[in-house]
């Protein structure tokens, strides 16, 4: 038997109010035109967190602390491939959000977080919704 290997991402659920940040994928060949979260992929030799810490100042041009990022969820999920995903909640951070990668982001735009738009990733819609419902583990797209 051969051991699987997963991708692994972070997600990162900027709140403020009862409004979280959301970016348009743009240009990327995955989702492009929906909404989703500040993002991207663990780099080899960094944990969880400080991956979250390292995406949210190349994607939004914030810095985050360790102390204002609480892990909230993660989730196995299946699409064209298995992936592991581990959620995070900030609602303290330095800076303006701002468009850094204006190759993959078209749109950055806080929105209510009862009123998500319909062309949203629907994994994040999902992990929106879990996160609302206190879900702390979950699995999507199995059959």
């Amino acid at each position: 038997m051969s051991r699987t290997k997963f991708a692994v991402a972070v997600h990162l659920f900027l709140l403020k109010d009862n409004q979280i940040l959301l970016q348009r994928r743009f240009n990327t060949g995955y989702e492009d035109g929906n909404y989703s979260v500040v993002a991207g992929h663990i780099d080899g030799g960094e944990d969880v967190f400080n991956a979250m810490i390292r995406e949210a100042k190349e994607e939004a041009g914030i810095e985050i602390t360790l102390e204002n990022l609480k892990a909230i969820q993660v989730m196995h999920r299946k699409k064209e491939d298995e992936r592991i995903d581990y959620f995070f909640v900030c609602e303290s951070w330095n800076g303006e959000t701002r468009i850094m990668e204006p190759d993959k982001c078209d749109e950055l735009r806080w929105v209510d977080i009862d009123a998500l738009p319909n062309n949203m990733v629907d994994y994040v819609a999902q992990a929106i919704k879990n996160y609302k419902d206190r879900v702390l583990f979950s699995v999507y797209g199995w059959k």
